[in-house]
């Protein structure tokens, strides 16, 4: 089942996919209410979300042009729905007011509060935040009720599925539950009827699969993201305060943001295209030059904004791991192609020099282990391959000698990337390199055996497994296949470590 359902979900960018599911809500809510199941008027809430949309896409535009920064049309209406589904809809003076004001700073706040291009605050929280200052207005979250809550859960689930991030809500999920117990039993109340009232009547659910787990302001490495989970989970409860400050949704939300703008990189580029090169048969690098010096570790990956015309399901961002090393002065994304390909692979083989594209929100935890000693086997599926081109080549450069099985799968010859740095790396510092075909009919020498990266092959080609640490980088399908197959030869968890981008690519 859960494989149908990533086959389904994996269709869609991730941001795409948040988008639906904002639609989603908004539409069964202007249902019930239409038929007088919540309390609200239908056409309020659709037209909220349709002036909202509105108000906040001619900013966004206006502030883009202005600033001759690349047009993100999804994440501005994103920005919308989500106000639509925290702000009440009211038309009256002051509610129309408070409505123009949210949109307004929700999208400034994506140009104007930033460090080094970068945004720091999720921006329907603190456009909520700075609202209250003024006015003293504030949200209701009125998304957060027990009618709406199967179908904030139902489409979050998918949500944080399809963004492998859940350790990162379940964690928050639990501390701000177990919050919610503790300031029950201090104040003595129920504490049954303290978590009931907070898993289906607060914001818990809606916050946590959609605002706490935005890329660019939450931490993009998963030690950072625990205690961002824990931090905002302690602040979750309303009954928390310091004198007469007390704790609302979009402030916890925007401290914990400040905790993910201190720990992570600050990085978001600008760079210009050099070249292209084919690398297999179906695949190509693209090499660019950043527009400033940039400090990364090998193995990680960076969000890749590429504004086009005619944008399909899959968006116009994505996340690709860099295949350059940091010791290079370019950066390199390797690109499988297919007859079908989405729009942005399209716009990708028609870019020149001119091209806008942005580069940012890096992370990633699929990296070197500081200890030299360890035994490492890395297992690359296709274009999965890039991440260790980027390892590779980083300890060639370094003259950094390790203790490396690289086993490649592939379908033929005609598929396999970067020989020339994995020979290098075989001459110098005896890294062991095994090409897995699955569909050749001749395997060309010693190097190659044929069939697929399965228990068999792992058995055979890696003679200490207990005492490694695996990476495993490539499809998801394969990923999972390998992982299993390492399980069931007695490896433990701690000692695999797979290549999964998070955020809404």
């Amino acid at each position: 089942m859960f494989k149908s359902v990533d086959a389904v979900l994996d269709r869609l960018s991730m941001y795409r996919l948040l988008l639906y599911y904002l639609i989603g809500l908004v539409v069964v809510a202007v249902g019930l209410s239409a038929v007088g199941v919540l309390h609200m008027s239908a056409v309020d809430i659709a037209g909220s979300a349709i002036y909202l949309s509105v108000v906040c896409w001619v900013l966004n535009q206006g502030f883009a042009r202005f600033l001759k920064l690349p047009i993100n049309s999804d994440s501005t209406i994103i920005t919308a729905l989500i106000l639509s589904l925290i702000i009440t809809p009211n038309f009256s003076k002051d509610g129309f007011l408070f409505l123009s004001a949210a949109a307004g700073l929700a999208i400034a706040s994506k140009y104007l509060i930033t460090y080094k291009k970068q945004q720091i605050f999720n921006p329907a929280g603190i456009a909520i935040v700075l609202t209250a200052l003024g006015p003293q207005q504030s949200a209701s979250w009125w998304i957060g009720n027990s009618t709406l809550m199967p179908f904030v859960l139902i489409g979050g689930i998918l949500l944080v599925r399809r963004i492998r991030r859940g350790v990162m809500v379940t964690s928050f999920l639990a501390t701000a539950l177990l919050a919610t117990t503790v300031l029950a039993l201090v104040r003595n109340v129920a504490v049954v009827t303290a978590l009931h009232e907070t898993i289906f009547s607060s914001s818990l659910l809606f916050l946590a699969c959609v605002m706490f787990t935005e890329p660019l302001t939450s931490p993009s490495t998963r030690k950072h993201q625990i205690w961002y989970s824990i931090l905002t989970g302690v602040l979750f409860p309303p009954q928390i305060h310091l004198g007469g400050f007390y704790s609302t949704p979009e402030r916890m939300l925007s401290i914990g943001n400040l905790y993910a703008f201190m720990v992570n990189p600050k990085v978001k580029l600008l760079p210009t295209l050099m070249r292209t090169e084919k690398i297999t048969q179906d695949s190509m690098d693209f090499v660019f030059a950043p527009d400033q010096k940039f400090a990364y570790e090998p193995g990680q990956y960076m969000e890749f904004t590429l504004p086009h015309e005619n944008i399909d399901s899959r968006g116009q961002r994505r996340f690709f791991t860099l295949a350059s090393s940091p010791t290079e002065d370019n950066l390199r994304i390797g690109v499988k192609f297919s007859e079908n390909g989405s729009s942005f692979k399209k716009a990708m083989l028609a870019m020149d020099k001119s091209t806008p594209v942005v580069a940012a929100n890096l992370g990633g935890d699929f990296t070197l282990p500081h200890d030299a000693s360890r035994k490492l086997v890395f297992i690359a599926g296709g274009i999965g391959i890039t991440p260790f081109r980027s390892m590779i080549k980083y300890l060639l450069d370094k003259n950094e000698q390790r203790d490396i099985i690289l086993l490649y799968g592939a379908a033929t010859a005609k598929d396999i990337a970067y020989t020339d740095v994995f020979n290098e790396a075989k001459k110098r510092f005896g890294t062991r390199v095994r090409y897995i075909l699955s569909k050749a009919e001749k395997l060309p020498d010693e190097r190659f055996r044929g069939g697929y990266i399965i228990s068999e092959v792992l058995q055979a080609e890696v003679a200490d497994p207990s005492n490694s640490l695996f990476y495993i980088s490539g499809p998801h399908i394969m990923v999972v296949s390998v992982e299993h197959a390492l399980r069931k030869l007695g490896v433990s968890r701690e000692n695999i470590k797979t290549d999964f981008f998070s955020g809404y690519a």
